[in-house]
């Protein structure tokens, strides 16, 4: 079977299982759009602009745990992809991105939309590609799937210069498995490593499990659960970690760090042992690294050997795949109850009540939040940008389910919220999806309300409207004297307005008597709602530990405003 190079990639996509790709053609790519218009087993979904297809492919792949696939066109279509191939990267999710380039006799030449692609996002993508030749392609794709899914998952761009995808036809084979030489992604643990890490476990009277992402990535929940109990240690997960561990489980201690709860920041800083898997101690969460944990020694369990001694120096660094990790160690750890330990963080739990939400006739959007988790039972799919909306989110919904939180936590990109949903609910038909927003990254990415309505896409957007940049202007108001310049909108649109233009319904919620019937409302009706909530617009995110403090300066809401 012979193929033009834009047959051989849609042929090998379809080897690969993609059943959807998030695109946006344009000259260079042409090619490419016209063999897969004869590819009705590949889903097409036509996004606004470039970065809402890096990103609604980011969505589909972390609500789905398969491969996101996007596509753009040369120069500009190309670095619109950048943003959301970055965050990919940062959050380790598994994306090939295909651009289309100028046909080969022109690179290097300025010619017309042309750009180096695969320089600019060499120090954002885990491996990228530039096709020169069609025999090339199948190979090339399989590369870039099987890098992209295995080890430490990250975006994979292949570039394709337009006359490769148009050229000649050339057969089509198929590489039934591939070598790469260097790359060999580690799977079981050295057994001294397992071995000194299960002594510190053993030996622990105070321990704390940090649960990152890559419990998540590695379907490691099952685990996770059994070391928990069986060893009685608190988790504590991280932002995106939310959902490896139940958060109605009594041995759950909440969200560490920046905007985390008090009581879990505290009790890492008491503990005497932090078995930490699959996370990368992140700055949001250790604060100032000098007194980080200073009483606590560390096992570090991750598939990546670069986050080792990278922030926090591990005592014992436990290199390997986490679910086979944990089923190497859990016949290993002693079965113990430590309750003086789970005794003393339920006193810092009530001592350090974060997640109260005071009584006010204002309308709160922590009270939004935990009247959506009321409504849904924690079960649906929350996607969040960056920002107060997104701490918010963290805190008061209560996920029951894995990968029920979808957020930019490494990049922390604005506009991430709409597109991502999107490409969430895509992959998981059967789910509801909320999008919550704030109302300065609604607007970075609100023209793809258009990609809901083309596609069907029954999303349900709610935006946290408070008029401000909400935590610049949180910032400015802590720390930089109440300057808030640049951080006050003037000039919003009406919300319901726009979703009407779009032909979907927009209801706006000015009073918090209305939350509960409008949450309701948008779940019923079919097909994607806005949900415009009018909220207080002065409201901060409590608690805070400022940018590299560490815990004993924490800010926490004053008391005398909490309910009890």
């Amino acid at each position: 079977m012979e193929l033009t190079g834009a047959e051989i990639v849609c042929e090998s996509l379809l080897k690969e299982g993609v059943d959807v790709i998030f695109g946006l053609p344009g000259g260079a790519v042409l090619p490419f759009y016209g063999a897969l218009s004869g590819y009705p087993q590949i889903r097409h979904i036509l996004v606004r602009h470039e970065q809402a297809a890096a990103m609604a492919a980011d969505g589909y792949a972390r609500a789905t745990g398969k491969v996101g696939v996007c596509t753009a066109t040369s120069g500009p279509g190309a670095t619109n992809l950048v943003t959301g191939i970055a965050g990919a990267m940062m959050d380790s999710i598994p994306m090939v991105a295909i651009t289309g380039q100028v046909p080969r006799p022109a690179i290097g030449r300025d010619a017309f939309q042309e750009t180096d692609i695969t320089g600019i996002t060499l120090p954002v993508t885990k491996h990228n590609i530039l096709v020169m030749e069609v025999d090339e392609i199948a190979q090339a794709v399989k590369e870039a799937f099987y890098i992209a899914r295995t080890g430490r998952p990250g975006p994979v761009l292949l570039d394709i210069p337009k006359d490769v995808l148009a050229g000649d036809r050339r057969p089509f084979d198929w590489p039934e498995s591939i070598s790469l030489q260097g790359y060999n992604p580690p799977g079981e643990a050295d057994e001294l490593q397992l071995s000194q890490a299960v002594e510190l476990i053993n030996q622990a009277q105070r321990p704390v499990i940090l649960a990152g992402h890559g419990v998540l990535i590695s379907h490691a929940y099952s685990e996770l659960k059994e070391l928990a109990e069986k060893a009685q240690i608190p988790v504590i997960t991280t932002l995106l970690g939310i959902g490896s561990f139940p958060t109605d489980h009594f041995l759950h201690a909440g969200m560490p760090g920046m905007h985390g709860m008090a009581y879990a920041s505290l009790a890492i800083d008491s503990a005497d042992l932090l078995i930490s898997l699959g996370m990368r101690f992140d700055d949001r969460v250790t604060g100032r690294l000098s007194d980080f944990a200073p009483n606590a020694k560390v096992v570090h369990v991750d598939v990546d050997p670069s986050e080792f001694h990278k922030n926090v120096k591990a005592t014992v660094p436990v290199l390997g795949e986490l679910k086979q990790v944990l089923n190497q160690m859990l016949p290993l750890v002693e079965r113990k109850t430590h309750v003086e330990w789970l005794q003393h963080i339920d006193t810092l739990r009530a001592e350090h009540p974060s997640l109260y939400i005071r009584q006010t006739d204002e309308l709160l959007p922590q009270y939004v939040l935990k009247q959506l988790s009321d409504i849904t039972d924690g079960q649906a799919i929350v996607v969040t940008g960056v920002g107060q909306h997104q701490m918010w989110a963290a805190q008061h919904y209560a996920y029951k389910e894995p990968n029920s939180l979808i957020t930019s936590g490494g990049l922390g990109a604005m506009g991430f919220e709409v597109p991502a949903a999107l490409g969430a609910k895509v992959g998981r038909p059967d789910k509801v999806v909320w999008s919550i927003a704030g109302d300065g990254g609604f607007q970075m990415t609100m023209c793809d309300l258009a990609t809901a309505v083309e596609n069907n896409i029954d999303v349900k957007f709610a935006i946290l409207n408070n008029g401000t940049l909400g935590m610049v202007h949180q910032w400015q108001e802590f720390f930089y004297d109440k300057d808030f310049f640049a951080t006050v909108y003037s000039g919003n649109p009406d919300f319901v307005k726009l979703a009407d233009a779009y032909g979907i319904k927009g209801i706006r919620v000015t009073d918090k008597t209305q939350v509960a019937s409008a949450i309701r409302q948008a779940m019923e009706t079919p097909g994607p709602v806005v949900l415009d909530f009018i909220v207080k617009q002065d409201e901060q995110v409590y608690p805070m530990i400022p940018a590299g403090e560490s815990v004993n300066e924490m800010m926490e809401e004053p008391i005398t405003e909490r309910i009890f």
